[in-house]
């Protein structure tokens, strides 16, 4: 389990976040929802070393995140950036062998080879796996970053907005996944994401940021309700219940 007990960054006179604790439970798709600006990447930079924390802890299976050797922790916490500006032209299985580096620092070996043909299997990317990413459309090169992230092979896996500018089908293809992986190989994943629905579908656990501080967390069921997500968002909601899932639509 990853611990996030108080946790608050500042930058100039501006508090990003503040206060905020959550957990993250392995087996589970944590989804972390919000406005623009409530801090929610921020949130997941601390959580992830990418950025200093000005107060509060994260405690990574009860140890300190500040007492994790670097390479140690590459081989328990993944991370997929918001942006993934790649200037070299690499292929699929190229980039998604960048998985295993904290394993083979670039030396694979058989058992690394293994790890990616699975990813990439995993994915249903091995028709396209020595395609150059520059040949893909952005769902296909989204998979690819995400399969990378799966031959990393860790027990607790960031995503920030993985559907940026993604089309429906490649945002179901890849939320579906998402949970697939979490649930099937027992994975903590944790994913920023605007779309409500998404979160609600796909989500075990719902943690809700406005103006960096957690407003609300628990249960789909818990979190998405019409006046719940009308004090997060300053907006009417209207929450449906659907085949088992819950449904928002605004206005």
């Amino acid at each position: 389990m990853i611990e996030l007990k108080h946790l608050t960054k500042v930058f100039g006179k501006s508090t990003v976040v503040e206060d905020a604790s959550a957990q993250f439970e392995k087996g589970k798709v944590t989804s972390i929802i919000g406005p623009n600006g409530a801090g929610k990447s921020t949130l997941l930079s601390m959580a992830s070393r990418l950025i200093q924390k000005d107060s509060g802890k994260v405690l990574i299976d009860s140890v300190s995140l500040e007492e994790w050797d670097t390479k140690e922790l590459a081989k328990r916490l993944a991370v997929l950036r918001q942006a993934n500006s790649i200037t070299m032209r690499f292929t699929v299985r190229e980039m998604v062998s960048f998985g295993r580096f904290p394993y083979s620092q670039g030396n694979l070996k058989a058992q690394d080879q293994k790890i990616i043909d699975q990813a990439i299997a995993y994915l249903d990317l091995t028709h396209i796996e020595d395609k150059y990413l520059d040949e893909l459309s952005g769902g296909q090169r989204q998979l690819a970053f995400i399969a990378m992230v799966i031959a990393q092979d860790t027990d607790y896996v960031f995503l920030d907005e993985p559907l940026n500018n993604l089309d429906i089908k490649h945002s179901l293809q890849i939320m579906k996944n998402i949970r697939r992986l979490a649930h099937d190989t027992n994975k903590a994943i944790v994913v920023v994401i605007h779309d409500i629905n998404f979160a609600s579908c796909y989500s075990d656990v719902i943690i809700a940021l406005k103006k960096g501080q957690v407003v609300a967390k628990g249960s789909v069921e818990q979190v998405i309700q019409a006046d719940t997500l009308e004090r997060i968002y300053e907006t009417p909601f209207n929450v449906i219940e659907q085949d088992g899932k819950r449904m928002c639509t605004y206005y």
